[in-house]
This record gives structure tokens, sequence and C-alpha cells, in this order.
């Protein structure tokens, strides 16, 4: 049998349970939901979790379409998922935990008497290192951006070239190759020996059916190229960042883009300008220097300083 809390399967069974992490404010247990697939066959071991910060919900979408396509009869090997990670900001549609204000990947590895989110962090963080692969499934917030992998242990890591090749397994096209913040689980776990990834699918509202599909051919892509699965998997090539430009409004008004997300541009490129709401320009912004139109603010209204778009920057291939 193995087992994630309550959820425990035999050989060639799934089941699905709760992870207990603590209690609301009124005293009600609080259990994150996670699934057990043991595969019919041994082999490697998958841990996959989404919305680490609640507003993120492409990845809740992946997994709610990806597990009852799941068949463990046919599965070598062992998946362990949390569906939802960030409870408390998950019940209010937020990015932060509202507990303790805290943006969830932020505190990995965790502290079990800790704080609301370092306890949830640790708790998964423990699922995590069980594991011999981790998919960290993230989206741009709110924000409009292209579907993107982030691979944040840094290039110096031991595990930098299991987390780029994983990476190209999941293949979204794009990979962001940066070192990320301190607490992230995508630093935290390749720490650990664990190759691990950050795919960030899209970003929107609610939905975004496009980027769901991007999360699903993900997964079983990683399935296929770590043989969990017997079908072979072709790896492409994927382009890379290892950077961005960000850019923020130079004056208050509405913002009007000049170029699409994923397109390259040029240094010296009109990026967007800003016009009041009468349609005269007040401002023209280019770009610094070469490279992908990666990420955008959805709402045209902005002040002064607010930020607008990104472009990924030091691009190459592999």
């Amino acid at each position: 049998m193995t087992s994630l809390g309550t959820a425990s399967a035999a050989p060639g069974e799934i089941d699905t349970g709760r992870l207990w992490v603590g209690e609301t404010r009124d005293g009600t247990d609080i259990g994150l939901p996670v699934a057990v697939v043991n595969g019919a066959e041994s082999g490697k071991t998958l841990y996959v979790q989404a919305a680490s910060d609640g507003d993120e919900l492409n990845g809740v979408g992946v997994l709610r379409r990806w597990l009852p396509q799941l068949d463990p009869e046919a599965i070598s090997g062992t998946i362990l998922v949390t569906g939802i990670v960030n409870y408390h900001a998950f019940q209010v549609a937020e990015h932060r935990n509202p507990i303790d204000d805290t943006k969830m990947n932020r505190v990995y590895p965790g502290d079990a008497e800790g704080t609301s989110s370092e306890r949830i962090a640790a708790a998964t963080f423990e699922a995590a290192t069980r594991a011999d692969l981790v998919v960290d499934l993230h989206q741009g917030s709110t924000s409009r951006m292209i579907n993107e992998v982030r691979v944040r242990c840094g290039r110096r890591h031991r595990r930098h070239q299991s987390c780029l090749e994983l990476a190209k397994a999941f293949d979204c096209g794009y990979v962001l190759d940066q070192k990320g913040p301190e607490g992230q689980l995508a630093r935290a776990a390749p720490d650990e020996g664990i190759p691990t990834i950050d795919p960030e699918l899209g970003g929107c509202v609610g939905w975004d059916e496009r980027s769901i599909e991007y999360g699903l051919r993900g997964l079983w892509n990683v399935l296929q190229y770590y043989d969990f699965l017997e079908e072979d998997v072709t790896l492409s090539t994927q382009t890379r960042a290892g950077g961005f430009d960000q850019y923020g409004a130079p004056a208050g008004g509405l913002v009007d883009l000049k170029v699409e997300l994923g397109d390259r541009v040029e240094r010296g490129e009109t990026l967007f300008e800003i016009t009041d709401v009468f349609g005269q320009v007040k401002d023209e912004i280019t770009a610094d220097s070469e490279g992908i139109f990666w990420r955008t603010r959805r709402l045209p209204q902005v002040a002064t300083g607010e930020y607008v778009c990104s472009v990924g920057t030091n691009v190459d291939s592999y």
C-alpha cells in the first residue's frame, strides 16, 4: 500500500483523500485534497501539486481532467498528487494565504510547527521529497503570459541539467532558466536531489482551456519520457530565456500594446504606448534589448510606475 494523508492505494489502484494540515478559525479540520495512483508495476515516483497560489487555477483544471484518465494498471511507478495546496487562499480566490498574508511558494521547505503557510508547505514538502520528480503547476496569476516552464534551481546547481531535462520533457516550448527566490518548491526540492519544475500555464481569470491543454500534454509527456507508461515521447527543442526586462508605465493612462505574447522583439522596438482617455499619445516605450515578449498586465489602465509587461532576455535554445 502507498499512502498520502488518508488516500491509500494498493498496486493497480487509485485512491483520494485528505492531507490534514491544521484547523480553521472555528476549529474545523483543514484537509488538502490528495490522490495516490499506485501503478501495477514498480518504477519511479512523481509528485504533482497545484494552486500553491490560491488564484492560479489552471493547474487545478489540469488535475481534474488528468486524474480520471489515469489507468493504474498501465502505469509503472507511483503518482502522488496534492490538488489544492493553498487551502485558505483558494477559498477566497486570492493569491496569498489570508491567514498569515503569505505567498505560499516563498516558505518551502516549511515548518511543521510554524505559521499556517509554513505548516502547509512542510506537509506538502514531505510528500514531494518522497518522489523522484516534482511538477509544481502554476500560472502567471491573472496576468497574460505565454505558456512556459521555469527551472529555478540556478545554473550552478548539481540538479540543473536534470531539471532542464524535465522541463524539456514537459514541453511548453518556452523555458525560463533563472534562479528563483528563496522558499520556492522548485528551489527547495532540487536541494534534496529531486529534479523539479514550475510550469507557468499562461495567465487568466478562472480557467484557460488552451493553457490547461498544455498542462495535460506536459504531464502525459513526463509519464511517457520517464517510463511510467510504455509509450515513447520525442523531446522537442525549447526556447530558453535567462532573465527578464520588466517595463513600467512612465505616465498614467491607458496601455496600447504594439506586440503580441511570444513575439520576438528587437532593441528599440516599440512595446507599448500610453494614451489619455481621448487617444492622445503621452509616451512610447521601447525595448531595452532583444528578446521575447513574455508577459503583460491584463487591464489597460495604469498609474505612473505601474507594471505593464516583461520581455524574456538572454534567449537561446536547447
